[in-house]
């Protein structure tokens, strides 16, 4: 028998330890339906590492239910957001990037610092 599901769209979007990817595919029976993957990287004390991944499958029947839900979702961390209860940019807890003449730090031992990560060094 032949497997004429195909893969039609696919689009990774790495965000820190995490990576998703989007995948469109396409039954059997021509209709449409959405992978949403969530990949997180663990590294063990002796340098290898494993990957976490939590997938969701998205069928055409859910998409607008899904986009509703997402929205208000979206709009409602906007409005948390306004009130000024919770960070804008950025978790209380990470480090400034910033130089200087960004408004970031001046040097001394008040100096925080990024955590680097330089397995992303060669990737684009």
């Amino acid at each position: 028998m032949v497997d004429d599901r195909e893969d039609v769209y696919s689009k990774a979007v790495r965000a820190g330890k995490r990576t998703y990817f989007f995948d469109v595919k396409s039954t059997r029976g021509r209709d449409l339906y959405l992978t949403i993957t969530e990949s997180k990287k663990h590294t063990h004390d002796d340098g290898t590492a494993t990957y976490e991944k939590h997938k969701i499958f998205l069928y055409k029947e859910d998409f607008e239910k899904f986009l509703d839900g997402l929205r208000d979702a979206y709009d409602e961390i906007d409005r948390l957001k306004a009130t000024g209860a919770y960070v804008q940019d950025q978790p209380a807890a990470r480090p400034s990037t910033r130089g200087p003449e960004e408004g970031g730090s001046t040097g001394g031992s008040g100096d925080r610092y990024t955590d680097v990560d330089f397995d992303d060094l060669d990737r684009s």
